[in-house]
């Protein structure tokens, strides 16, 4: 009976000190609603960087050119014309204002062959009765003028008599001549395809070529391949060494 006392007197001390635990036990945190899970955030894709076109080559007379722009300066030879000057080593036609202000520099296409004479006859001939070896840009110093159109078009004729005009690249131009890769080609080695006639880009002879030349004419000064320069342009031996 002692025994039965002192187990519930000692179950009534332990009762108090198990609540007291109990109510000292913090409370359990609310179970918070599953969160939606984020999507991951896509990397910001880098601007591309814009491409930028490659500049175009810069133009400048090489010093054949040079030497017969300086000359026609200094002379005035062009008379108060317009007047241009066509390197047919490099494939470069060089425009000037009257006043020797240059306008702008175009590549263009020449003939097939070298060479700095026009072939007798030629001119009252057909493109297609034309010899390989008649396919030549003459040199020469031209008064160049508008005249009877080629294909319904009017063209600057250089020399009407051996049938050499300036114009740009023909419509009914054949596509396996690639005419125009040509004349974007980087270099002048691919120029040579025409019948003798120079071809321009057509912009260039829109918007500067034709109103330039259109009321009064221009002096041409065609550069030769062949010759001595001093044989096409006599007058150089008179010029000045720069």
């Amino acid at each position: 009976m002692k025994s039965l006392i002192l187990s519930l007197t000692g179950f009534a001390l332990l009762a108090p000190a198990v609540a007291d635990a109990r109510a000292a036990e913090p409370p359990k945190a609310a179970r918070k609603a599953p969160s939606k899970s984020k999507a991951p955030s896509k990397s910001k894709a880098k601007p591309k960087s814009a491409t930028v076109a490659a500049p175009e080559p810069v133009l400048t007379p090489s010093p054949a050119a040079q030497r017969v722009i300086d000359w026609v300066s200094g002379a005035h030879d062009n008379r108060g014309l317009p007047w241009a000057v066509v390197d047919k080593v490099n494939a470069t036609l060089f425009l000037f204002a009257p006043d020797g202000t240059q306008q702008a520099a175009v590549p263009v296409l020449i003939g097939i062959m070298p060479g700095d004479e026009a072939s007798p006859g030629v001119g009252t001939k057909t493109l297609a009765s034309l010899g390989p070896a008649e396919k030549t840009t003459p040199a020469g110093r031209y008064l160049a003028k508008f005249g009877l159109p080629v294909a319904g078009e009017r063209v600057l004729w250089v020399d009407y008599a051996t049938s050499v005009a300036l114009h740009p690249i023909p419509k009914d131009a054949g596509a396996r001549e690639k005419r125009r890769e040509r004349m974007l080609s980087p270099t002048p080695d691919d120029n040579r395809i025409t019948f003798g006639c120079i071809n321009v880009p057509q912009a260039f002879y829109t918007r500067q070529l034709r109103p330039t030349f259109r009321r009064k004419g221009g002096y041409v000064y065609i550069l030769p391949d062949t010759k001595p320069i001093d044989d096409v342009f006599p007058r150089l031996r008179t010029q000045a060494p720069g």
